[in-house]
């Protein structure tokens, strides 16, 4: 099957990178902007997106759908895909490219699967793919090695196996390091400076740990506006350990930090405001502790 016509749903921050990708290496992107909010519409124009306007007319248009959004969306987002594909009677390859456990995969493949669709399990490891940024897209799932069409200079596809939930798994447990790495830095970093020894832990990870220092400011930078998303991301990581008979509570309080952080006015901006103002990762920390 050679792919001609991409969707998008939907085209934010991460799913308009991709679609610029997606878009560079000669296929056509459609998305569904029936219902979205400015900022998406405003990204998808940016992006040059064609908007089809309803899920069943990109249905009805596209070879492939990608489905990048807020995990807690996943779920009902694979349901209405699935109701224009039956109503339509097209079937794309619908692909979930969403924090999500292996078991939510595999009830949103059996969602695609009911209505006469084909299914591949994805995760996203990596920044949007803008300018030198790199990701790569962890597949799996018996149509998984369709994807590697999309490769490109900042889209590495790697199919993993015909397994679903195999790409959901890795995302899954890559992010429970790096974001629940984060939600402990940054309540760390915050109590530290409300008990006034801010000044006093710096110059000591400075120098006894330097680089997990610098790894954690870095990664602080870019989080305050994504962290509604990641509040449904820890729970499905908290999921997806609780399903392998381990502790679920840890991810749970990443997800309580996330969660306070987004009702933040440093929460609330859009990532294209906050990357404007340019705020260094103890310049946000302070933010978030005052």
């Amino acid at each position: 099957m050679k792919l001609q016509n991409i969707g998008i749903i939907s085209p934010g921050d991460m799913g308009q990178g991709v679609a610029q990708s997606i878009k560079g290496i000669g296929l056509a992107v459609h998305t569904a902007l029936d219902g979205r909010s400015e900022r998406t519409r405003t990204l998808a124009r940016e992006a040059g997106l064609n908007d089809c306007g309803s899920m069943r007319n990109v249905v009805e248009t596209c070879d492939m759908l990608l489905s990048i959004l807020n995990p807690a969306a996943a779920v009902d987002n694979a349901r209405a895909a699935a109701a224009a594909m039956q109503a339509t009677g097209r079937h794309p390859v619908f692909v979930d490219c969403n924090a999500v456990a292996p078991q939510t995969a595999q009830e949103i493949a059996a969602i695609i699967r009911a209505a006469g669709g084909e299914f591949i399990d994805a995760g996203i490891i990596g920044p949007p793919p803008r300018g030198k940024a790199r990701m790569r897209i962890y597949v799996s799932g018996p149509q998984a090695p369709l994807m590697q069409q999309l490769s490109s200079a900042n889209v590495e596809v790697r199919v993993m196996s015909e397994r679903i939930g195999d790409a959901s798994a890795i995302k899954m447990c890559y992010a429970s390091y790096t974001k629940g790495a984060v939600a402990l830095g940054i309540e760390m970093l915050m109590a530290a400076r409300r008990l006034g020894v801010d000044a006093a832990l710096d110059r000591e990870l400075q120098e006894s740990a330097a680089d997990n220092r610098q790894w954690l400011l870095n990664r602080i930078t870019v989080m305050p506006p994504k962290a509604y998303r990641w509040v449904p991301e820890m729970l499905e990581i908290a999921k997806t350990f609780a399903g392998t008979r381990l502790t679920p509570r840890i991810l749970l309080g990443a997800a309580d930090m996330y969660e306070m952080i987004a009702q933040t006015p440093l929460g609330r901006e859009s990532p294209e405001a906050a990357r404007k103002q340019g705020r260094d990762g103890q310049r946000i920390v302070n933010g978030l502790a005052d």
